[in-house]
């Protein structure tokens, strides 16, 4: 969940299989752990990863290329 007038990239951990392509789309918010699963650059270990608006673009491409649709992005 996001506070009014915030949107963030949740993440759905059951989905993902750790191929990495959104790690390498929304680089500046992401990172991969161990297995190459995606977590939050800030090491926060929440699914839902805060979006600037000046990073929507990539959030969405990030969404929109990810094999196993387990992105979305909530608050918008």
């Amino acid at each position: 969940m996001t506070a009014a007038g915030t949107v963030a990239l949740h993440v759905d951990w059951t989905r993902c299989r750790g191929r990495g392509l959104c790690t390498e789309l929304f680089a500046e918010r992401l990172a991969r752990d161990e297995w190459g699963y995606p977590i939050a650059r800030d090491g926060s270990g929440t699914r839902d990863v805060p979006v600037r608006p000046d990073e929507r673009a990539a959030a969405a491409d990030a969404v929109a290329m990810c094999p196993l649709q387990a992105l979305r992005l909530v608050g918008e």
